[in-house]
């Protein structure tokens, strides 16, 4: 694999973006949170379709359920 240049040199981290970081890791995602996440990906994988639109993702995300 090529080497890439800016994986040769050790760089700074920006301390606000790692602040941030941190703060995100700490954060709890609520099951809202992560039904729409869901909901987003499903819509953004989806082939393009007039007929499928996010509110159809989201009406079908409440009837399919998952075998676990």
């Amino acid at each position: 694999m090529a080497n890439r240049k800016q994986f040769l040199s050790d760089t700074a981290v920006d301390p606000e973006l790692a602040t941030l970081l941190e703060k995100a890791r700490k954060t709890p995602v609520t099951e809202a949170q992560l039904s729409e996440q869901r909901i987003s990906f499903a819509f953004g994988n989806s082939p393009d379709s007039e007929f499928i639109t996010k509110e159809s993702v989201r009406k079908a995300s409440h009837s399919i359920l998952l075998a676990s």
